[in-house]
């Protein structure tokens, strides 16, 4: 029987013969993939996959979560939320949480 931490799906099972004939299991880590934006699925830039949690993340609103495109969008609609020009409803689903977020603030 395999040890639970190779049972998750986070490690990846590759199998090999040994020098002597026999079929192991070998598990190696999956590779890390790259961060994407929450709301239009984009790879974000600016972020390396290596170094600290400060490496990793830009250090401007929504950074390392949401894209520059998606970031204004949700800047404008929360300023346009605040002034009552829209109401909340009005904003989309998938935009509505970081808006609530941006007016909390």
């Amino acid at each position: 029987m395999t040890k639970p931490m190779h049972r998750s799906g986070s490690s990846k099972s590759v199998r090999r013969v040994t020098i002597k004939g026999r079929n192991v299991v070998h598990y190696r880590r999956g590779k890390n993939s790259m961060p994407h934006c929450a709301i239009c699925g984009s790879e974000l830039n600016g972020i390396s996959q290596k170094g600290g949690k400060s490496r990793r993340t830009n250090s401007r609103l929504f950074g390392g979560v949401l894209c520059a495109s998606c970031a204004a969008t949700v800047v404008t609609l929360g300023s346009r939320v605040e002034q009552g020009d829209m109401k909340l409803d009005d904003v989309g689903i998938r935009q509505r949480k970081y808006v609530l977020q941006l007016v909390a603030h």
